[in-house]
Order: structure tokens, then sequence, then C-alpha cells
């Protein structure tokens, strides 16, 4: 070994072995589940190390993880470790720098941060030799310039193949979004191009998000992320893993445009995550699962209830009118106020914001009793609304639209009653080979047993939602009109307030306030 590739000491410590941590990086995780990499690495560090009389006090292991930056969960815990003031260790062994980093600065500025605390890091291939000598120092950065170039290369080229690769259709190794499953499309020497397709267990629960958000579970009215969300997790839906549904990926969801069968490759920046162009972008057609109208209509939504373009209080808060009644002189939205009446009673009212806040001078502002302005608004709509004659052309477009969608809801239920079939197949070949003493009920063959047991209970969960959605044929009546109706003005005059407010909202823009009412 150089003189530069051991740890510097004072000839009081001469006899004491350098202490040597080693770290392991693999890019992928991928790489990390073929157990190829890191233990080859392991192998040559450590024989390094009986080489050199060095001990190992520690080891890093990063599966899955580039180096072009320092978001690197292992790595920082490396570095944490190293500048804690406890010297665990006076060197870090890596197999080459680029392990360590692939970018030039980020690298120099972690050299001199260790080296301040008396660590150096140590490439056991490209030995560089006493880094005093400016010209080794020289050597470590060509070095570093040259694995940041080699790095920023090999991404350049497999974005162009992945691109290539989205272009013919292919799927470039993500996993697919929920409502879909990876299939073989074809294969080219060695590898096995896959594409798209519906997953009839898992297209029931996407299907079923879009529908509660426009629309509610049939007695809340449409409802926000946050409370489909709750939906889900306290009927015991649950993701593809298992776990609870959370907001960022119900938000996700709902905004993805691969339900209307548009898959979107390259959209974002691996490192940086902003972003790209849309010229960048890559649109791929992919079976869809959603009628494009619907999706629309999500999005519009979405936009509407973003607390960026309206408080949260106007579409999730108790008062009916938020966010519609305004007051005709300044276009100030009303607000609820309260008095209390001679007897003690305390009433609440819509009154002008502008002149509450800021006096007669700006606004000279209108109050009005709540319970009477919600009457007022309620009755109208209900008289044009609710009218025979118009409830007759509503139930008439929903029964040509329950016929249109029959033939798709009875292709669905006949495919989930296959998984349904295939799943109880599985299980009961499974279950003949136990019995039989052909083989043992060890853990791998008790797991793919459970596994079998819970795709089953998916498919038949699916299967019963999907058949909820055959309804029989609706013949209009009289008698049909008028109990339609009669519902209808229930709810929609002593309903739930979201279930009212939702519905008002979709129906008006604006509830305005003037001295006549």
């Amino acid at each position: 070994m150089r003189r530069g590739d051991q740890a510097p000491h004072s000839p009081a410590q001469a006899s004491v072995a350098p202490r040597a941590a080693l770290y392991m990086r693999v890019s992928t995780g991928r790489q990390a589940e073929h157990d190829l990499s890191i233990p080859d690495q392991r192998r040559q560090l450590e024989s390094w190390c009986r080489a050199q009389e060095c001990i190992v006090t520690s080891e890093f292991i990063e599966g899955g993880a580039s180096a072009g930056d320092d978001r690197r969960p292992v790595f920082q815990q490396m570095i944490e470790r190293a500048c804690d003031g406890e010297q665990a260790f006076d060197l870090i062994l890596v197999h080459s720098y680029s392990r360590f980093f692939r970018e030039a600065f980020e690298q120099e500025f972690y050299l001199r941060k260790l080296a301040k605390h008396g660590v150096r890091v140590v490439s056991i291939t490209q030995p560089v030799g006493d880094e005093s000598e400016p010209v080794h120092a020289m050597m470590r950065k060509v070095i570093a310039l040259f694995d940041e170039y080699q790095s920023k290369e090999n991404a350049k080229h497999v974005i162009r193949s992945m691109k290539e690769n989205a272009r013919q259709g292919f799927w470039n190794g993500a996993t697919a979004p929920l409502g879909y499953k990876l299939v073989e499309a074809e294969k080219r020497g060695t590898k096995i191009k896959k594409k798209l397709d519906l997953d009839p267990v898992e297209v029931e629960t996407v299907r079923l998000i879009f529908r509660l958000y426009l629309h509610g579970d049939g007695n809340s009215g449409a409802l926000g992320v946050k409370e489909v969300v709750k939906w889900l997790n306290r009927n015991g839906y649950r993701t593809r893993r298992g776990e609870s549904f959370g907001v960022a990926s119900v938000h996700k969801i709902l905004t993805n445009t691969v339900y209307i069968g548009q898959w979107r490759f390259n959209k974002t920046s691996s490192r940086t995550r902003q972003r790209k162009p849309d010229e960048e972008v890559i649109t791929i057609p992919v079976p869809g699962l959603l009628e494009p109208q619907v999706f629309e209509q999500v999005q519009r939504q979405l936009h509407a209830r973003s607390p960026r373009v309206v408080a949260p209080r106007v579409t999730t808060g108790p008062i009916l009118l938020t966010g519609l009644a305004v007051c005709a002189t300044c276009r100030g939205g009303m607000t609820l106020r309260t008095g209390t009446s001679q007897n003690g009673v305390i009433h609440r009212y819509y009154t002008c914001s502008t002149c509450a806040r800021k006096g007669k001078s700006a606004c000279k502002g209108r109050s009005i009793r709540m319970d009477k302005l919600d009457g007022l608004v309620t009755d109208h709509l209900v008289e044009q609304l609710f009218h025979p004659e118009r409830l007759a052309g509503i139930l008439g477009s929903l029964t040509a639209r329950r016929a249109e969608k029959a033939e798709s809801v009875n292709r669905r239920v006949m495919a989930l009653q296959r998984e349904v079939t295939d799943a109880e197949d599985k299980l009961k070949r499974l279950y003949r080979l136990v019995e039989d003493g052909i083989t043992d009920l060890d853990d791998v063959l008790q797991d793919r047993l459970n596994n079998l047991k819970a795709e089953r209970d998916r498919a038949k969960a699916a299967l019963e939602a999907a058949k909820y959605q055959i309804a029989p044929g609706i013949r209009i009546d009289p008698a049909l009109i008028e109990r339609f109706g009669h519902s209808m003005r229930e709810k929609f005059t002593i309903g739930s307030v979201p279930f009212r407010k939702a519905y008002l909202q979709s129906l008006i823009d604006t509830v305005e306030l003037d001295d006549h009412h």
C-alpha cells in the first residue's frame, strides 16, 4: 500500500491498526434484489483490509440509491457517525470513488468535511497516493470529474432508450398504477417487453374512488379527497400493499390521465422532481377505465375546491350558502353573524363581510336571517327543479345511461367471475398437494396460500361491487315520478348540509342579496 492509502496517525499510535468503515452501494433496487454487486464489493473490501491490516468496525450498505446527490439515508447516517466526535473509524473504504459520489463538487465538500474530523475516504481500486501532494489531489479530482461525466452520459443513453421503449407502447419497469397489471407483450432476445392491461379487481376500486369524489356514497353528497380517504379506510379498502389509503395516493389517482387511456411518460426529472416541458412528455395509449367526461369533471371539481382557489370553509363548512351568497352593492361575501332577540333567542344572520370589517363607509351593508335566505333559495330551486315534467326527463335520461352501461358492467362481472374461479382453482390444487402428501405445508407454501386467499377475497369483493351496479330496468310512471320527486325534495330541504351544499354549488354560481332580497 502506498503511503497515501493509510490513515494518518501519530508515532505513539503507530502500532494501532487503522479502523475502517465499509461503504457499499448499488444504484437500483433491482440490483440490490439480485444480491451480486454488494457481496462482491464486500469481498474485495475485506480482502484489502486483511492485506493492509485494517480493522473493520462498521458496514454501511446503500441498496437502490444514486450517487448523483446526497439524498441517501445510509450515506447520511455514515457521515453523521463519522462526524459525531467519537472517532468510530479512521477510514471510509469504497470499491471506487463512484460508489461514494458521482458529482465532483459534492464529493469534494464531503471529503473536506470528513477530513476535519480525521476521517479519509479511500478507493481500493483507485489509489492516488499521498493527497498532501497537489498532483495526487488533482488525480482524485480528475477521477471525480470523469465519474460525473460518465454518470451523465449513462443517464442520457438510458433515458433515450426508455423514451423509445415508451414510444413503442411498452412499460418502463415502474410499478403499475392501481387498476392495472403488467402483461407480457413480446420477447426481444432475452428481454421480455411488458404492457399495461386492466386488473378487473382493482378497476372497481378506482371507479369507486372517482364515484365517491363526484357523487358520494348515496347519502353524503360529493366527498372531498380527505373524506374519500376516510370512507375507503373505514370500509376496509386497502392499497395493493395492504396499507391504508392516504390523501396523496388518492389525489394521485384522481389526477392520473392513465385512467382515460393516456399514460404520460417522462413528466418529471428524476433528480430535481421538477416538471419537464410538454414537448418532452411522451403520451402512450393504454386501456382506459373511465369515460373522459368523468375524468374532466373531477379535474374541474379539484380545481374549484382547491384551497388555493377557494377557502376550505366554503366547500366543507356547515353554512349552506357560504361562497355563494354575496352583497349586491359591493359583491363581498355574506358571512355568519349572530344576534339575540328580546326574549333571549339567538338567531344567525348572513351579513355583508365588507360592511362588518370596514364599516358603512365601505358598503352600506345588509343582513338577513340565515334560515330565511336558505329557505328562499331552496324553495325556489325545488319549485324549478322538481317539476313532474323535468323529473320525467331526468329519469328517462338515467334509464338511457343505465342501458348504455349495462353491457360494459356485464363484461366486468364476467371478468371478475373468472378471477374468482381462477383463485379458487389454484387454492384447491395447493390443498390437494398437501392432502396427498406431495408437499409439506412449510412457511413458503403457507405464504402462497395466504396470498391466494387474499386474491380470491379481493376478487369476490370487487365482483359483489360490480353486481351491485347491475340495476333492473326502470318503468317510468306517474307514481315513480311522485316518489322520486318526494325523495329529492326531502333531501334538498332537510338533508345533510354537505349534500345540499354540493348540490347547490353544482347548480348555481351566485346568490345575490339586494334590498329587496
